[in-house]
């Protein structure tokens, strides 16, 4: 087997290792030189290293793990494999050079932990960017292969142990409550009618005083691939009131960009340079305490509630995760990259 897709070099930028992480199956690469292993690299090595202050655009080395687990031997790999929760071993020659990698002999299944917290989706909008579909069917019920959006997205949320869902609909609402009381799976859904559009964040005025405790709040057009249960454990640990669940997009503009000085003066010149920013998914982790303070029957988006929080003092922050982890379902261009990522074709 090829695994040179596992291995990269010490002076890769985190940005570009990032993208190396996500083309393996075990979703980790080694930072090699000369045949040494001199680090290891996760996303979740690069998550706290950008949440400590480091930038995507430093050394991939500055984020690695500098004291990465080998072998002698594969039986010695498999060994450790199967100990503990590892998911890929170099195996060294005694001059400490890789000969070869253990990633065992299948993919690892990854049982989820029970989170077991409520799900609020904001299921109201008219679905614009999935226009001329959305004239006929609401937004929720696009299917992505043999489900409709909405659907994914419950049993994502499932695979976690969140079965309880709150759904605030408005645009064509009759058409996605037929077709879950119809539906073969029996959902624990409660559903809260706009009258009128409320934006992203206005209709969570209905949900006062029916939920007490931390809960996710998505849009009904994204998917997260990442581990749900990791960006529970951040936002209590950090004991955020919000956490905002952003992905790193990478944008390689097509020209050469010129920065220009007084008197038309040149100050730098960079070829087709490739840029990095962090994105809102839409998808967030929220204290109740929010929705006191959200006006009734008012229209708001909630990254203005995000400020509304920020300026009374409270604190909110980022839990970042890999672009290739962050399905938009809510652009028609996506639709079928999606199907075949869900469906592995």
């Amino acid at each position: 087997m090829n695994y040179s897709d596992y291995f990269v070099e010490p002076d890769l930028t985190v940005r570009d290792a990032l993208k190396a992480i996500d083309k393996t199956n075990a979703h980790i690469v080694f930072i090699m030189k000369e045949k040494k292993v001199l680090a290891s690299l996760t996303d979740g090595d690069i998550r706290r290293f950008l949440l400590a202050g480091g930038k995507i655009e430093n050394p991939a080395m500055e984020a690695g793990h500098k004291s990465p687990l080998t072998a002698r031997s594969e039986a010695e790999a498999a060994s450790l494999y199967h100990q503990k929760n590892y998911v890929a071993i170099p195996i060294l020659n005694s001059n400490d050079e890789l000969v070869d990698i253990y990633v065992g002999k299948c993919p690892r299944e990854e049982k989820a932990v029970d989170l077991e917290i409520p799900v609020v989706i904001n299921a109201g909008g008219k679905g614009a960017r999935l226009e001329p579909y959305t004239k006929i069917l609401p937004k929720p019920l696009i299917p992505v292969g043999e489900l409709p959006i909405i659907e994914h997205i419950m049993q994502r949320f499932m695979e976690y142990g969140c079965e309880r869902f709150s759904v605030i609909v408005n645009y064509k609402k009759e058409l996605i409550k037929a077709y879950f009381a119809d539906s073969e799976r029996k959902y624990d859904i409660t559903w809260y009618n706009e009258e009128l559009p409320l934006g992203t964040g206005g209709g969570l005025c209905y949900l006062k005083g029916r939920i007490e405790t931390t809960f996710f709040f998505t849009n009904c057009d994204n998917l997260l691939l990442s581990n749900y249960e990791s960006m529970l454990r951040f936002h209590r640990e950090n004991q955020n009131i919000i956490t905002m669940i952003c992905a790193y997009k990478n944008i390689k503009i097509p020209y050469g960009v010129i920065d220009m000085g007084a008197n038309g003066s040149i100050e730098s010149m960079r070829e087709k340079p490739e840029l990095s920013f962090l994105t809102n998914t839409g998808i967030y982790i929220v204290e109740p305490e929010v929705l006191d303070d959200i006006e009734d029957n008012i229209s708001v988006g909630f990254p203005d509630i995000i400020e509304k929080e920020r300026g009374k003092g409270k604190k909110v922050a980022i839990y970042p995760v890999s672009e290739n982890d962050w399905l938009d379902m809510g652009q028609l261009s996506e639709l079928e990259k999606m199907r075949k990522r869900l469906y592995e074709e």
